[in-house]
């Protein structure tokens, strides 16, 4: 299973934000839509960073409330690791757990095509044991 499968099923729509929105927006964001992440994309569509509800967190509990004052690129992570559309879901689940992250934005050369969190991975790979389930119990039955 490919992170390409994922996507496709899943859909591309990401949410992304500028370097240059607040960190107020873009927690909004965050709140808003659900998620717990988003893509920092530069003018022209590269991939700045990404900022996590963990950087909102670790922001207010070292500046208080003024902090969400500050712009994205203030506080964002810069060194991301990224992910590529052949990778398997395994290779994608090991990097995230290795980092320590729960999003794993994939691009393709410079352009971010989607982003996947552990929740995708976990429910991918459930979905996959009870296909396999359900295959055995069909054979069983069968023989």
């Amino acid at each position: 299973m490919t992170i390409r499968h994922i996507l496709n099923a899943k859909g591309r729509d990401i949410l992304t934000v500028l370097p240059s929105a607040s960190v107020a927006d873009a927690a909004r964001m965050l709140c808003e839509r659900k998620i717990g992440a988003l893509p920092i994309i530069e003018e022209g569509g590269r991939l700045a960073g990404i900022l996590s509800e963990r950087d909102v967190v670790r922001l207010v509990v070292s500046h208080g409330a003024e902090g969400l004052s500050k712009t994205v690129s203030e506080v964002m992570t810069r060194d991301v690791v990224t992910g590529r559309e052949e990778m398997t879901l395994n290779e994608a689940m090991e990097a995230m757990t290795r980092g320590r992250f729960r999003h794993l934005p994939i691009c393709d050369e410079d352009r971010l095509v989607g982003i996947i969190s552990i929740g995708d991975a976990v429910k991918r790979r459930i979905e996959d044991v009870e296909r396999e389930a359900e295959e055995l119990r069909t054979y069983i039955h069968a023989g």
